[in-house]
């Protein structure tokens, strides 16, 4: 289902933390992605990416710098968000 992020959370504001399948299978342990998780990755991942606030590719980042990406992006669509003349 893939819109299922809106009918669980509805959230004020998406942030898609995206990752290749080469680094995900590895911060998983494996030796290559799951043959399932690429078939279904687009499916279902696909309308939360279309309608995301924030995109960050974290694939080679830190936990840290994910942070420091984010950080700012969120600031400056709160800041936005709480003032009509910018929406």
């Amino acid at each position: 289902m893939p819109a299922m992020w809106q009918r669980l959370t509805n959230p004020d504001v998406l942030i898609y933390l995206d990752v290749s399948m080469e680094e995900a299978a590895r911060r998983e342990g494996l030796a290559r992605p799951s043959s399932w998780w690429v078939d279904e990755r687009e499916f279902r991942l696909a309308h939360a990416r279309a309608h995301c606030d924030i995109y960050v590719d974290t694939t080679f980042l830190t936990p840290g710098q994910v942070f420091e990406a984010v950080l700012p992006a969120l600031r400056i669509l709160m800041h936005s968000a709480g003032d009509p003349s910018k929406g």
